[in-house]
């Protein structure tokens, strides 16, 4: 999960894509970069943290030019050096820069491709880097001093006939316009949209509708799968359906996690999809345990708080907030480290016992993955008094890992792997448990006005939707996603980031 933004404007667009970044955040807090374009020179700024770290007013001033894109970044494979900070770049043709969201399921046989074929050289171990040189080939090969839109088409077809997996681009061609492009199975997100100045149209293209609604740009739709968008520098639009075989496949767990409740994507609120949601585990419950006892329904912060409040509305139960979260602790289900994870949990919420202290409490978040954080926060219910301590999941049990850009843990490191639901409530300490329905998802997500036909549900249901994934690639990640993995490549990145400074 990363955030990308792009902006054709008509003066400096560097404050602006500072901004969109922040609005971004949420996708990703290890890395954020961003780079310009002025007079046939890019001049780029990118390093390791979060948005207001990465950029002072000394990187701000240098930062010139009325075309740019940016990045945030966390990583999708467990290492996190800056030198893998994005956007990235090559100097042919024309100079090229390239900010990614997603994962490449073929990046081995592309990486290989790109050596032995194509001739380029990849200097490091991210997907995006090689996907970068894939599009950067593609346009080389036409043969062009001057590229046209149907040159930049034509280059984003041949990247959809060779790469594989889920991915959301933009990429800057230097003194010529950016291009956004979506996977033919449209998994990541993806939008665009203008404002119009007192000096002409600006356009812009980003991961989430909620930034262009920040910065005063009107959404004009998501990019449908396979389809590109190509900006020229002088601020003309061209779009282009680039896949042979396009079909709409969107990860459904970007409306229960990823995504922030106010944008819009697909077509779909996210905060109207996370109501729906609350409303079918109200029914879920009246349906199994008609009889409940519960007294107040208190959310996670933050994700869940739709989801809870809709799901109190409907049983009829007060809701009430019962934690107070630290706002300047990262997202802890990527954290390497059983114990770095429960510190961090112990860090970032603290429990009101005025609304625990002789209650039934039912928790509500959205969704378990390693259990490690809801075990802690159920603890922490019961010692702020909780009667009883029931809990529920906005989404189904996560059973399996993802590969298209979100870095869940390893298979076995999946609290509901090979578990029942009893299991699970046993091992997290909770009185009883209520996952969502995948079919209840799904029309929580697909079935508003706009109807969506098929999800990448494949962390619930372990069906991947390029069908390309088998136990062999599952074992690669395996590999790469544990935690002893993960623990020493943070040693490797630390090193190398303190020979490099």
């Amino acid at each position: 999960m990363c955030g990308i933004v792009g902006i054709v404007g008509k003066s400096n667009v560097n404050q602006a894509l500072y901004d969109a970044l922040t609005v971004l955040q949420h996708r990703g807090q290890d890395a954020a970069g961003i780079v310009t374009s002025h007079d046939g020179r890019l001049f780029l700024r990118k390093d390791n943290g979060l948005v207001r770290d990465v950029f002072q007013q000394r990187h701000m001033q240098r930062l010139v030019g009325h075309m740019g894109i940016g990045h945030v970044r966390y990583p999708t494979a467990g290492s996190s050096t800056s030198a893998e900070a994005q956007p990235f770049y090559v100097n042919s043709p024309y100079g090229i820069t390239l900010a990614h969201n997603g994962n490449l399921t073929n990046v081995e046989q592309l990486a290989k491709e790109i050596f032995e074929s194509d001739l380029r050289h990849v200097n490091t171990n991210s997907d995006s880097e090689v996907l970068l040189n894939v599009f950067a080939h593609e346009l080389a090969v036409r043969g062009k001093l001057q590229p046209t839109e149907e040159d930049v088409f034509a280059a984003v077809s041949h990247v959809h006939d060779r790469c594989v997996g889920g991915y959301a681009v933009v990429a800057m061609v230097t003194g010529y316009g950016i291009v956004g492009f979506r996977d033919p199975h449209g998994i990541r997100p993806i939008v665009f949209g203008q404002r119009h100045t007192d000096e002409g149209v600006e356009y812009m293209i980003a991961s989430e509708s909620v930034a262009l609604d920040v910065l005063g740009f009107t959404l004009i739709r998501d990019l449908a799968p396979g389809e590109a968008v190509y900006i020229t520098e002088e601020g003309q639009l061209h779009t282009r359906q680039c896949a042979k075989a396009p079909e709409l496949k969107p990860c459904i767990f970007e409306h229960v996690y990823l995504a922030r409740p106010d944008s819009i994507m697909d077509g779909v609120s996210v905060y109207k999809a996370r109501l729906r949601m609350g409303e079918k585990l109200a029914e879920k419950i009246q349906r199994e345990r008609p009889e409940h006892d519960i007294d107040v329904v208190i959310p996670i912060p933050d994700t869940s708080r739709t989801a809870a409040l809709e799901l109190a509305n409907h049983l009829g139960v007060k809701f009430r907030e019962g934690f107070v979260k630290n706002r300047y602790i990262g997202r802890t289900f990527i954290m390497p480290g059983q114990a770095a994870r429960k510190k961090s949990v112990r860090q970032k919420l603290n429990a009101i016992e005025l609304e625990f202290r002789g209650k039934n409490v039912m928790l509500v978040d959205d969704s378990i993955v390693r259990g490690t954080t809801c075990k802690q926060i159920i603890q922490m219910a019961r010692e702020a008094g909780a009667k009883n301590v029931y809990f529920c999941s906005a989404a189904p049990a996560v059973r399996y890992p993802n590969v298209y850009g979100i870095d869940m843990p390893s298979v076995h490191e999946l609290i509901a792997h090979n578990r029942t639901t009893e299991q699970v409530a046993e091992l997290i300490g909770a009185d009883w448990l209520i996952y969502q329905d995948l079919p209840d998802l799904i029309e929580s997500v697909g079935g508003g006005k706009i109807k969506i036909e098929q999800f990448d549900c494949a962390v619930f249901d372990g069906q991947y939707v390029t069908g390309d994934i088998d136990e062999a690639y599952l074992e690669r990640i395996e590999q790469s996603r544990n935690d002893l993995a993960k623990v020493k490549n943070q040693a490797v990145s630390a090193i190398i980031d303190l020979y490099n400074n």
